[in-house]
This record gives structure tokens, sequence and C-alpha cells, in this order.
């Protein structure tokens, strides 16, 4: 499991922190994994025992004062307060993540696009006057892989020895794979995809692809083949993969 941000959930018992942990975490997963962790563990201990009792019980005007100096590569101190009061009002709104993202979920879709997308417009428009979250929540209608949302759905409503789980009424049959460089690299060598770009049509198609050898759970693979990218005693296969791709 080590590195992953993935570790911080495991640390949170309860769902209602957990989801809250995981979008934190999912969110600000791009960099180096160390830079990832240090960033996710700084606002986790400024937030205590319990994010959901942090989120809840503290006024939008001191999350604010209390990330004011917070800096995670592009991010900075007002987009992360932004998604946090986004996340303080939706809860407020619908009791807890989980429920904000199923109040999005229609029977005919056949994946979590759709979902996702009102999920991310719903925390946006709830974030503060005059700041959004910025970068740290895409919205997949503008065409983005979203990586980091899809990666954030996985570690939510799969459950097995890697994903924790906890959120209700979601078929991980619908989940997409999260795509980043290296599952986009992988998955072009495989045959799962000759597109260009690693745009959403892309990770849609990859998805399409693993359903063929696991239709109730095909990002049950992603885990072990972004492996090759995070594992540095990996790296002579991450390199071969590329060159293959080439």
């Amino acid at each position: 499991m080590d590195p992953d941000p993935l570790m911080c959930l495991y640390s949170y018992d309860d769902v209602r922190d957990r989801e809250i942990v995981g979008l934190i975490a999912a969110c600000l997963a791009y960099g180096r994994v160390a830079q990832i962790l240090n960033s996710v563990y700084q606002v986790l201990a400024v937030m205590g025992e319990s994010p959901r009792a942090y989120i809840t019980d503290t006024s939008e005007k001191v999350i604010v004062a209390h990330f004011q100096g917070f800096v995670h590569r592009f991010a900075k101190g007002p987009q992360l307060s932004a998604l946090l009061v986004g996340v303080k009002q939706v809860i407020d709104d619908y009791g807890s993540l989980n429920a904000c993202f199923l109040d999005g979920v229609s029977g005919g879709d056949e994946t979590v696009a759709p979902a996702l997308t009102a999920f991310s417009r719903k925390i946006i428009a709830a974030s503060m006057d005059g700041c959004d979250p910025g970068h740290l929540m895409p919205c997949p209608e503008k065409g983005s892989a979203c990586k980091r949302l899809n990666l954030y759905l996985r570690w939510m409503v799969r459950h097995d020895e890697v994903d924790p789980g906890g959120w209700l009424g979601i078929s991980p049959d619908r989940l997409i794979v999260p795509l980043d460089v290296h599952m986009f690299r992988i998955s072009r060598h495989l045959g799962l995809t000759r597109r260009n770009q690693a745009s959403l049509r892309t990770a849609i198609e990859i998805t399409d692809g693993f359903r063929k050898w696991s239709p109730s759970d095909p990002v049950r693979y992603d885990f072990a083949l972004t492996r090759f990218g995070i594992r540095k005693e990996l790296s002579g296969i991450t390199a071969l993969m590329m060159a293959l791709d080439g």
C-alpha cells in the first residue's frame, strides 16, 4: 500500500470521516507521492480526530484562516478552503457526500460520469463567494479524464483488500478507470485504446476493455497496474512499456 494516498483513508473507520478524507486525498493526488502525503496529512492535522466534525462545526471564516498559508504545487489556501466550504455546504444540504452523489445517479446511466458531473457542480456551486476550488475539483463535462475524482470513487465504492469502500448505492460496474499517464501508456500497449489523448472518452473506452475481463468490477486492475508508475523498483518495466508504446 505504501506509498499511496489511499493509505490516508485507513485511519478512519467512520465512513462519514473517510469520505471527506478520501476527497481531500484524491483532489491533492498529483505530483510526487511523498509530497501528496505530506500535504494531505498537513490538512488532516488541522482537522483533528474527526474531519466530519471539523467540517460541520467550523465556520467558513475559520476554515479560510486555518488554511491561509497552505500550498500544494499549484493549489493554495483559497482553493483548498473553497473545496472544504463546498463540502461543508453539501453535507449540510444532503447529510453526506455519498447522499449528494446518489442524488445525481440515474438507473439508465452506463457509467458514473453523469453523476460525477452533478457531484462536481454541486461542490463548486456551494464553495465560497469569490473563489472556487479550481483544478482541485474538475468537471467531467469538459472532457477531462477526471483521474482524481474517479480514483476517489474507486476508493469509496469498491471494498476489498485494497479499497476500503463505505459508500452505498453505487455499483462497481459503473466505475471508470482513473486514467493517468501510466495507465494510459499501459492500456495502449494492451490494445485497450488507440486514442492519443487521455480524455474521459479514452478512460471510458479503456474501462470497456477491462469490462470484458471483469464485467462486474472493471477498475479492479487499476491499483496493480499503476504500481509500475509509482514503485521505484518497477521503473524498468515502466520504461519497457514506454518503449513498446513507442
